[in-house]
């Protein structure tokens, strides 16, 4: 440990530092510098490399062998201390604000009525308070609600950052609600119902989602999307009873939109309620689980356009605006995902039945 402290303009002398320049100037060894101070190797050793600090005991020692007094000794010691505190302080408030400048406040501002400042302390104080933590150096910790990939080079330390600050904002925002306790058989008897609102507007159906997910332990939430943090949507246990499915609106047409919900219902469908499920743009989920994932997927396209209908519909060959039209209304689904389904198998382009695919979703709903 070295006795001399230094960061940016701010210099900590601990007294070892001194004692150490005695030392030398005397042209002795640390054995007999120990001996005449009458204490041990030992203790002289951690006290010039700072890893003690001087007793009373020494201070009197010292005082009397090189002819200064006690406090001398003692206000060096005083000194040395409130000069590492200040170093402290000031690498404190610099690394907050580098965390500080991934953040995009005004997002807060906007969405969740936290403080309009430009001042750091307040950003800071209003953040950690709204995210429930202590001090932004959380979301930095490995294991804290999302464990990412980080050797892929794929996702960088804004990513993390802005990832875990939108999943703890669901969860911050999930405690103003009393849901009853998780129910999955239930939530497995309303996914008829919630097949057929795909018919109905958003007014309707974002309000009828809610109630719904309420009464089988599920909070729901529709966020807007946060700048950097690749994440599209989630699924998160609280406890054995309590769930939270998130969305955001990032590219939120329709067909996006009831596919990503899907996605999630199955993953509350598979109550693996130790697992955080997080979709997002890139492979940068350190426990993602293939299987699980597939399975997600599979079940929200197979139960939107059943599987045995779609492949007779596609081996017809006559894929026109029409006949897409009256396919949907066969099986009752919203046409926007049928046009999203055919687009992302790659069998008609994206620009093909784009007016149908428009959500008028809100930018944010709770």
């Amino acid at each position: 440990m070295s006795n001399k402290v230094e960061y940016k303009d701010i210099i900590a002398f601990h007294p070892g530092y001194y004692i150490s320049d005695i030392i030398e100037d005397m042209g002795i060894t640390q054995s007999e510098f120990a001996m005449r101070l009458d204490t041990t190797e030992k203790t002289l050793s951690k006290l010039v490399n700072a890893e003690a600090n001087i007793s009373c005991d020494l201070a009197k020692k010292l005082s009397m062998m090189l002819g200064t007094s006690t406090d001398v000794w003692l206000n060096l010691q005083a000194k040395y201390d409130e000069k590492v505190i200040e170093i402290e302080e000031k690498k404190e408030a610099d690394e907050t604000k580098r965390l500080l400048s991934f953040i995009p406040y005004t997002y807060f501002e906007k969405n969740f009525n936290l403080k309009k400042t430009k001042n750091f302390d307040e950003k800071n104080k209003e953040l950690c308070s709204f995210l429930k933590i202590s001090n932004l150096h959380v979301l930095e910790r490995k294991d804290f609600l999302i464990n990412f990939r980080t050797s892929n080079g794929t996702i960088c330390e804004k990513n993390i950052i802005n990832s875990r600050i939108w999943l703890q904002a669901a969860i911050s925002l999930s405690q103003n609600y009393i849901v009853e306790s998780f129910d999955v058989k239930k939530l497995e008897s309303f996914l008829p119902e919630i097949r057929s609102m795909t018919l109905t507007t958003p007014d309707y159906f974002l309000e009828r989602l809610k109630k719904i997910f309420s009464s089988c332990g599920v909070v729901f939430l529709f966020l807007p999307y946060l700048k950097d943090s690749k994440i599209n949507g989630a699924v998160k246990w609280i406890n054995k009873k309590r769930a939270i499915l998130v969305l955001n609106n990032k590219g939120k047409s329709l067909d996006i939109f009831w596919f990503s919900l899907f996605h999630e219902i199955k993953h509350l469908l598979q109550c693996k309620i130790k697992k955080t499920f997080i979709s997002s743009d890139l492979d940068i989920i350190k426990d993602y689980d293939n299987k699980l994932e597939e399975e997600a997927d599979s079940f929200a396209a197979n139960y939107l356009i059943p599987k045995k209908e779609y492949k007779c519909f596609i081996n017809n060959g006559n894929l026109d605006e029409e006949t897409i039209l009256d396919f949907a209304s066969s099986i009752s689904i919203n046409p926007a995902i049928v046009f999203g389904r055919l687009q992302k198998d790659e069998i008609i382009p994206y620009s093909f039945g784009k007016k149908y695919k428009e959500s008028n979703l809100p930018e944010f709903f709770i």
